[in-house]
């Protein structure tokens, strides 16, 4: 990575701006951090599992992944304006405009708390309705989850604040403190859950022991958030055209997010009605084990989303063009790496993972589904890129379009061809989301080569 990464930074030198190795090693150290960030909380679920289901016993530590699942999924609602805060403290930060970044972070909140609090509401009032189905006999579990539930919805709503914070602190390029205090609280919270659960305490107690947890790191990301922009007023606050700026682009992040989980489901509810319940094993966990190929790259990637959003209203497009062009011989040669060892060794590895009769289900479905996620992940620094440029309709409506295509083949072709069919739908997704490149072409490649890129409208409208 490091090598990839002084691809990515190395350019003719231009008077006023040298190349310095700080900037490479910011570049290392985001990427890594980034993908630490993607893989801490399944490696420590991995390992913490055995031991929580030894103790917790299986209804317990189910109703335990259901909250923790429901303050995820909400989560992933209420916070995915995350990406319009990242877009617009970045060039609020490559201008040195300091009280914008502070009215966006303030507006940012209110926008979250309205969202998080409307799900937290719901989640609190549907509990009972929900533990019943949950549990359906035992009177005490029964009471174990509706009050985990219930604690579910406070913390969702810290969540949603801390996501503000985390998301400023991305826009100044700053991954290490962010990610830092994210893993550190992950890894309290599964260490909290073994300690609490082996002293006999049930999931309330661990669920209110993470509330506890993710309020200190709430406060850590809002201490860190102060150490790069000074003091500041964590108070909501709603300033109108600072709101209507964001909401135009946070609306199609969110729509994207929101459609997100819902393809990533989709799919395995068609394979589960046309198919069958074992199909969707074999298939959920092809997807499951080839998923990171696309997960670690953007993750990896994901520092150049700030890093342009700041460049592009200072910076000649030429730059914009050598570091796009970098980007992607990056994102090539990861793609490359992470995916040619499935391909060839993939049904070695789930014939060792799985056992053999799972491996033999279907020879070319695991090596398939790898080709889709390889696909897929091409278009990462297009995705980052059109979003830096402010572009957020086009990556919405091409991951929308991709979605239903892949469903519409998914219904056609699985029928005829079972779960090989499942994977061959897969193909379409990313080579559509890939046309983006096309849209980026337009935006960067026709301008003029010296010209500095539109700016940002909330800088025409903050006043």
């Amino acid at each position: 990575m490091k090598h990839l990464w002084k691809t990515w930074r190395i350019r003719p030198r231009t008077p006023g701006r040298p190349l310095t190795s700080d900037t490479r090693r910011r570049g290392c150290a985001n990427a890594f951090y980034g993908v630490a960030d993607y893989l801490v909380l399944p490696i420590g679920m991995l390992l913490a599992a055995p031991f929580l289901l030894r103790h917790l016993g299986t209804t317990q530590y189910g109703v335990w992944i259901l909250a923790g699942a429901a303050v995820s999924s909400g989560g992933i609602v209420s916070g995915s304006f995350g990406d319009a805060v990242i877009k617009y403290v970045a060039d609020c930060r490559g201008r040195s405009d300091w009280s914008g970044v502070t009215r966006i972070v303030r507006s940012m909140i209110s926008i979250n708390l309205v969202l998080s609090g409307t799900l937290a509401i719901a989640l609190w009032y549907l509990a009972p309705n929900l533990t019943r189905h949950i549990v359906k006999v035992d009177l005490g579990l029964q009471t174990i989850c509706l009050r985990s539930l219930r604690i579910g919805s406070v913390l969702l709503l810290l969540r949603s604040i801390e996501s503000v914070f985390i998301s400023t602190l991305r826009a100044f390029e700053s991954y290490g403190s962010t990610v830092s205090i994210s893993i550190c609280s992950r890894i309290a919270i599964l260490a909290g859950a073994i300690v609490l659960t082996r002293s006999g305490c049930n999931v309330v107690w661990i669920m209110t022991a993470t509330v506890f947890i993710a309020a200190a790191g709430t406060l850590a990301q809002a201490c860190a958030l102060k150490s790069k922009i000074g003091s500041f007023s964590p108070l909501p606050s709603w300033h109108r055209k600072t709101v209507l700026d964001i909401a135009s682009f946070g609306s199609f992040s969110w729509l994207q997010a929101i459609s997100a989980v819902g393809f990533s489901q989709a799919d395995r509810f068609f394979v589960g009605v046309l198919i069958g319940a074992p199909a969707v094993a074999y298939y959920g966990l092809c997807v499951q084990a080839a998923q990171p190929i696309h997960g670690l790259i953007s993750s990896g990637m994901h520092f150049i989303f700030p890093h342009l959003s700041a460049r592009y209203p200072v910076a000649p497009v030429s730059e914009i063009r050598r570091k796009v062009i970098s980007a992607f011989k990056v994102n090539g040669a990861l793609v490359f790496f992470l995916s040619l060892p499935l391909i060839v060794f993939g049904n070695r590895f789930l014939a060792l993972w799985m056992g053999s009769p799972f491996a033999q289900q279907s020879p070319l479905m695991f090596p398939t589904i790898v080709c889709s996620f390889a696909l897929l992940g091409m278009n990462v620094t297009a995705h980052y890129a059109l979003l830096a440029a402010g572009d957020v309709r086009v990556v919405t409506y091409l991951n929308l379009l991709a979605g239903l295509v892949m469903l519409l083949a998914m219904a056609m072709m699985v029928p005829a061809r079972g779960l090989e069919g499942a994977a061959l739908a897969r193909l379409v997704y990313g080579p559509i989301t890939c046309l983006a490149y096309g849209r980026l072409y337009r935006v960067i490649w026709r301008a003029e080569a010296h010209t500095v890129l539109p700016q940002s409208p909330i800088y025409d409208r903050q006043q």
